[in-house]
């Protein structure tokens, strides 16, 4: 599923915080939407995934405006991996993730196994096989980071929009996450703060600051000392590891 966004503006208690944004996410790239706190990315993200309404602008969804499509054929094709949020209900690991197939079942429905097997495949893939029966609400941050995760992989998308999905998470799972988004071949958008991980995995990124878009590009040609400065507002060296062909950003 292709996502465009067209001059979209958004504002929270009349003050705006997205300014004629406009964006694309297809042929099956990770995007990544990066900048300081404050910049706008995670507005933007809930505004395609209906949470805030636009005050102007368009969210196009494979060609069909966002607000002409029921929610349930939404949630068919588009899975949400925000922050976790806790919550007083007792759900263990394996109920949560199966949670991701409600929007392909029918009233009353039962799984099938086909979807037991996307649980077993979503459960192995994020390293949660050995929690599946603990409660949600006793995990840590990054294991709950990592059943939202999962659950959004049960749900089978073709378009994945991530707010700050490797927070919480050590290294290790940093990278296994990342590199897992990559793998499953579909259109991916993401809040990142890493600038790092973002030239290290992403194909295309967008720069915010102020609520508006201010750079875009592939990470080899966007990210640069003077963006960084630009954006950030600090000093830096970026080079290029010449065995690992991986951007390297030095702070001073």
């Amino acid at each position: 599923m292709d996502l465009r966004v067209e001059h979209l503006a958004v504002s929270i208690a009349r003050q705006s915080i997205i300014q004629d944004v406009s964006l694309n996410v297809m042929n099956h790239s990770f995007t990544a939407l990066l900048g300081p706190n404050g910049s706008g990315k995670s507005t933007l993200l809930k505004a395609i995934y209906r949470i805030l309404r636009p005050q102007n602008g368009t969210i196009f969804l494979d060609n069909q405006n966002l607000t002409e499509i029921p929610s349930k054929k939404i949630a068919q094709k588009m899975a949400v991996v925000s922050q976790f949020q806790q919550n007083s209900f007792d759900f263990t690991v394996e109920e949560v993730v199966l949670m991701g197939r409600s929007p392909h079942l029918k009233a009353l429905e039962k799984l099938h196994p086909e979807d037991w097997q996307l649980v077993e495949d979503a459960l192995e893939k994020t390293g949660l096989v050995g929690l599946r029966k603990r409660a949600v609400a006793n995990l840590s941050g990054g294991e709950q980071q990592r059943v939202t995760m999962a659950r959004a992989i049960v749900q089978n998308p073709s378009l994945m929009i991530l707010d700050e999905p490797s927070n919480h998470l050590d290294i290790k799972y940093q990278l296994e996450l990342l590199k897992l988004i990559r793998q499953l071949n579909l259109n991916a958008l993401a809040a990142l703060h890493d600038l790092s991980l973002a030239a290290q995995f992403c194909d295309y990124l967008y720069f915010l600051k102020d609520g508006f878009i201010r750079y875009e590009g592939k990470p080899n040609d966007i990210i640069t000392k003077e963006v960084i400065k630009d954006i950030y507002e600090v000093d830096c060296e970026v080079s290029l590891d010449s065995k690992t062909n991986h951007l390297q950003i030095s702070y001073y």
